[in-house]
């Protein structure tokens, strides 16, 4: 067994190390997130912090770790006699993101089950977690099977495993911690909700610390025991320390003013339902235990509030998480009791010892824009009223010359409308592509269609089509009694349909003939309400713009929506329409992205008003490379941007070309009264 990385040894990451910490005095706070970019020492300093749990007595036997002074009446290895127990180390259990159901859960054998009546178990990693740390490296790339299966066993404390009619249930609470880089895409609510902490971790820009770092690390890859022997003396002192608080926790007293600043606190962040309220409550508490403490001070409610609250205040999928500390501040001290006067600070509290913040942390909210920024000026103002005009080869549309080689002017990015809530637009027949929410696919998860015979291991039983297929040999197999001679050969899968996520690949026209302000204001509105519809259906989106003379992969291929955003925000515009450049690039990106995910299905969508300028024969070219598409019957549909009195329909000639389907700003909105999107079929093309 390899030599963990010391948690003391862990330089800076303060909130990191609090709020592991907090979790190892009172599992009960919820479990801990840690966001960040990757190389911060995530994975690290948790792996490290299961050296830290205290000891664990458990029945002799049991594979469920049931607990020898209250043991689970219900547990599958019971009942246990009383007095039989040993003492082990609390687990770290990791959940790889690739896992089965089954090896989740656990497994029965069916075959048994059916022929047998036994319930014949294989625990799974819910049940070696349990009363210990259940851990998840990129917690936001496990699927949504895996991520329904954890919100249950968390919500109930327990894990269930049903199979026609076959049912094992047995304890599974554990301390949920999980890592993520949020540049890989985000966590479905539901989950977020479900950790009690989360931090912000990054890499420090000082340079002594970096160095520090670097000296540890190296350190520690030469001579991993005797680098952990140095730090011996600082991991006995943390682990007393943690033993101390557990055991002054049911001490503390959390009096009513702590409680009406708790609840002000919540009340003032408008997060949804009281999961949030009784977090910080916990959190709170453990904090003042940590410090040595019987009474809840407003500096642990402060300390808890920055720790509990910036992942459930969240409203939109593109709002950074933080919370507004002035604001924190100013909740505490208007709802502050007779308790919480002149408080006394303990030096060796949650600021102070190994491990602890000092309540600055990673809480704040970064800075947002207010409306007055780049997109504030009167740059973008320069264009004729219909904003349809195009600058000419030589000068802007200020008359000034063009820089050398650039064969377009450069506007200021303008800030996107509102987002709205759009059509479902899905691609045409079934696939096979990961879970998700868009096309329909043969999934694990959904309707039973039919049966097949399993590849590998059985995972759904289709109960009726293994009986038929059981029933005409009962006779050549020597049946006598009442139960059904089954054979392996005899069981059947079934076969579900449910819904996949696709790559959805924004191709958008960024051209002189798009600058108008408020014209690429309603476009960008658009593709940021598309963004948000495919954050809910579980995509993949990446972002290819055109303009001036060639087109640009703005945005590889990515989980994170909220990159996409970002990207979309400072997307400049100005030039000629190189279109043909734009489907060509995209085309490009498609073909090198089913040979990383070949089950993943695309989606183009093609943001322009169809217009093809810049270089010889534009339109014959963008014509040509349109076919490409349809060639390969890549989904697609152009979201018309025209605007004007006069319309040259030249987007859904385009869409044509695709073999796709067009639709105005107006058609793209869920509310409006054309229907006409529901799958992207080349049969339902918009007219010239």
């Amino acid at each position: 067994m390899s030599t963990p990385f010391p948690f003391t040894a862990v330089v800076g990451q303060d909130d990191l190390r609090l709020a592991l910490l907090l979790n190892a005095v009172s599992p009960a706070v919820g479990g801990v997130l840690v966001r960040g970019e990757k190389g911060t020492a995530k994975s690290t300093a948790v792996r490290a912090l299961a050296a830290l749990m205290p000891a664990l007595d458990v029945v002799s036997g049991c594979r469920f770790s049931c607990d020898p002074d209250s043991p689970d009446p219900a547990c599958p290895d019971g009942p246990h006699e009383p007095g039989a127990f040993e003492t082990r180390p609390a687990r770290m259990v990791e959940l790889p993101v690739g896992a089965s159901e089954d090896r989740l859960v656990g497994a029965l054998d069916i075959e048994r089950a059916l022929a047998e009546g036994v319930k014949a178990f294989e625990p799974g990693l819910l049940a070696d977690a349990h009363r210990g740390i259940l851990y998840v490296d990129e917690v936001n790339l496990l699927h949504d099977h895996l991520v329904d299966l954890l919100l249950d066993a968390a919500a109930m404390g327990a894990s269930y495993v049903e199979r026609e009619g076959v049912s094992v249930r047995h304890a599974a609470r554990f301390l949920l911690v999980g890592t993520m880089n949020p540049e890989e895409g985000e966590l479905r609510p539901q989950l977020l909700d479900r950790f009690g902490l989360t931090v912000e971790v990054a890499a420090s820009r000082e340079p002594d610390q970096r160095v520090e770092v670097v000296r540890r690390r190296l350190a520690y890859d030469d001579d991993p025991a005797g680098f952990a022997e140095r730090w011996a003396d600082e991991e006995s002192a943390v682990r007393g320390r943690i033993v101390a608080a557990r055991k002054l926790l049911p001490s503390v007293r959390l009096g009513d003013g702590a409680l009406r600043q708790i609840a002000a606190t919540c009340a003032a962040f408008e997060v949804d339902g009281m999961r949030a309220d009784i977090v910080m409550a916990r959190t709170a508490t453990a904090l003042a235990a940590w410090a040595g403490r019987t009474d809840v001070l407003a500096e642990d409610v402060r300390q808890a509030a920055l720790l509990a609250l910036p992942h459930r205040r969240r409203r939109n999928p593109f709002d950074a998480p933080g919370l507004d500390e002035d604001k924190l501040d100013d909740t505490l001290e208007e709802f502050a009791g007779p308790d919480d006067e002149d408080p006394d600070p303990d030096p060796d509290g949650p600021g102070g010892g190994d491990g602890g913040g000092d309540g600055g942390g990673d809480g704040g909210e970064p800075p947002r824009s207010d409306g007055d920024g780049p997109q504030g000026d009167d740059t973008a103002d320069r264009s004729d009223s219909d904003g349809t005009a195009e600058e000419s080869p030589e000068n802007g549309k200020d008359g000034e010359p063009r820089p050398a080689g650039s064969g377009a002017g450069e506007q200021s990015a303008v800030r996107a409308a509102e987002p709205f809530r759009t059509k479902v637009l899905s691609v045409p027949g079934i696939g096979e592509g990961a879970a998700g929410r868009r096309s329909r696919a043969r999934t694990e998860h959904g309707r039973t269609t039919g049966a097949r015979r399993p590849r590998g291991t059985l995972t759904k039983l289709h109960l009726a089509a293994t009986v038929m297929a059981a029933a005409p040999h009962q006779r050549q197999r020597g049946r006598s009694g009442r139960g059904l001679v089954v054979r392996r050969d005899d069981l059947r899968q079934a076969t579900r349909e449910g819904r996949e996520g696709n790559l959805v690949l924004f191709v958008v026209d960024a051209s002189g003939s798009m600058a108008a302000r408020q014209r690429m204001s309603a476009v960008k509105g658009a593709v940021l309400s598309l963004l948000l519809d495919a954050y809910q259906r579980r995509d993949k989106v990446g972002l290819v713009s055109f303009r001036g003379t060639a087109a640009d992969l703005a945005l590889p291929p990515t989980s994170s929506v909220d990159a996409a955003a970002v990207r979309l925000e400072s997307l400049p515009t100005g030039g000629r329409t190189p279109l043909a450049a734009g489907l060509l690039k995209a085309h490009d990106v498609l073909r090198v992205e089913r040979l990383r995910d070949p089950a993943r299905r695309a989606l183009v969508v093609v943001v322009t008003d169809g217009r093809a300028t810049g270089g010889p024969e534009p339109v014959a070219l963008a014509g040509r490379a349109a076919r490409l598409f349809a060639a390969e019957s890549i989904a697609s549909v152009v979201v018309d941007c025209e605007s004007g009195p006069v319309r040259l329909g030249l987007a859904g000639q385009l869409a044509g070309e695709l073999g796709g389907t067009a639709v105005t700003l107006d058609e793209l909105r869920a509310d409006s009264i054309a229907g006409l999107v529901r799958d992207v079929q080349g049969t339902s093309r918009r007219a010239a």
